[in-house]
Formats: structure tokens, C-alpha cells, sequence
């Protein structure tokens, strides 16, 4: 066998294996990490010009961004985001382009902390949660409030939706 032919059918073998390792279902983690939120990943949480403040909605949109689930749970979790800062706000701009970061920027498919899913590990992406699942979501939230009695945000920790 002349040597470009082996050379083609070891490239071929490469594109194949480079293909069905992207495709294989890798196993997904049986237990969520612990919740942890940054506020408003890469964006600020406030105004640095008036008083609006619109961390809460970061912060709700965190639980939801962490807990993961199916496409259409991220679609409506980023949807409350730019209801909420809006509500917040006002600021119907401001509103629209935290929006379109986050469908932009949040999809499970890319490998950052802020992905849809950041709770489990990077082979979960959209993925409904299971009833021991949705237990251990409700778990884990449950013990991060006990643990961290002071709200991150301003306001009052009763007007996170948990």
C-alpha cells in the first residue's frame, strides 16, 4: 500500500474517531455541586450611574442556570431574567442585551462556569431533571440558604423564587 494511501485512511480514522468521541454520551454526574452564584457573571450586578439594581435577577437566574434541564427551561429562565430587569429597571435595552448574552453566552454546549447546567458537569447539557434529581436541587439549595443567611443582593432573600 503506497504511503498517501495510508496516510488517508489513518486521517479518515482520525476524522472518525475525533467524530464519535464528540457524539459518545460520556457519563453524567450523579450528584449536583454545591450552589454557588456570582451575580451577574461578566456583567456588572448594578448601576454604576443611578440606583438600579438588578442582582436579584442575576441571582434567580443563577439557581435556574445551575440546576440545568431541558432547552425550553433555559429559554424561559433567561425570559424571566429579562422580565425581571425590566421590572427593575425600566431600562428595556438593558434589559434585552442581558438577554441576548445570556442565549448567546449560557448555551451547555460551551465549557465556562456560567454554562446552562453549571451545577453538574460539562457532559449533562440539556437534560430534564429527574424526580432524585429535582430532590437533590431542592437539597442543595436548602443547605446553601441555611448556610448563607445574608442575601447576596439587596432586598430581602424572600423575593428569590426557590
Amino acid at each position: 500500500m503506497a504511503f498517501r494511501s495510508k496516510v488517508l485512511i489513518a486521517a479518515s480514522f482520525s476524522i472518525v474517531a475525533a467524530a464519535f468521541f464528540h457524539l459518545y454520551e460520556r457519563p453524567v454526574a450523579v450528584e449536583i455541586n454545591d450552589f454557588a452564584s456570582d451575580g451577574c457573571s461578566l456583567f456588572p450586578d448594578q448601576s454604576v450611574i443611578n440606583t438600579d439594581d438588578w442582582c436579584r435577577c442575576c441571582f434567580e437566574h443563577d439557581i435556574a442556570y445551575w440546576q440545568g434541564g431541558t432547552e425550553e427551561e433555559r429559554l424561559a429562565a433567561d425570559i424571566a431574567l429579562r422580565e425581571c430587569v425590566l421590572k427593575s429597571t425600566g431600562d428595556e435595552a438593558l434589559a434585552e442585551m442581558m438577554y441576548q448574552g445570556v442565549r448567546l453566552g449560557g448555551s451547555p454546549y460551551f465549557y465556562n462556569w456560567y454554562r446552562w447546567g453549571y451545577g453538574w458537569n460539562y457532559e449533562r447539557k440539556y437534560r430534564p431533571l429527574n424526580e432524585d434529581e429535582q430532590a437533590m436541587v431542592e437539597r442543595k439549595l436548602a443547605e446553601y440558604f441555611s448556610n448563607h443567611p445574608n442575601y447576596p443582593c439587596a432586598g430581602s432573600i424572600d423575593q428569590v423564587a426557590k
